[in-house]
């Protein structure tokens, strides 16, 4: 299995500094500061990163675990909510909501939602993420 490497460069202090994320494949090359992670400012921050990197895993977990079920999903959206809260001295990433919509023709809705509570536990990314609380709104359209 591949490698996948990103970087990341952090110029100054924490308040007054600046920094830029990329990544190997070159699809990301963002920067971010102070601002764009605790406050509103524009720029990436390693939360959002988290989330997409975590929404794209579940989507990908899911359609496999269908797909090997034998439905065909026509369609997974799913979006990330990931918290930040101040967590004794520091800081902690304290919640991530998975918010996922399915289009799966010839599915029950509780196997539907069997299926998406498995690829929640078991998508690689959940389990990097176990110490954090991860919570399934999982919605099967028609």
């Amino acid at each position: 299995m591949p490698v996948r490497k990103a970087n990341a460069e952090w110029r100054g202090d924490l308040k007054s500094g600046e920094g830029s994320v990329t990544t190997e494949s070159a699809a990301l090359d963002a920067s971010y500061s102070f601002g764009s992670r605790f406050q509103d400012a524009g720029g990436a921050n390693p939360e959002e990163l988290i989330g997409a990197a975590h929404a794209g895993c579940f989507s990908m977990a899911l359609a496999h675990s269908l797909a090997e079920a034998g439905f065909e999903p026509r369609r997974i959206s799913t979006s990330a909510s990931v918290q930040l809260e101040e967590a004794g001295e520091g800081f902690a990433i304290t919640r991530i909501v998975l918010d996922a919509d399915a289009e799966v023709p010839d599915i029950e809705e509780s196997r539907f939602q069997q299926e998406a509570e498995g690829a929640k536990e078991n998508c690689p990314v959940s389990r990097a993420l176990a110490g954090v609380d991860i919570e399934l709104n999982a919605t099967l359209s028609r």
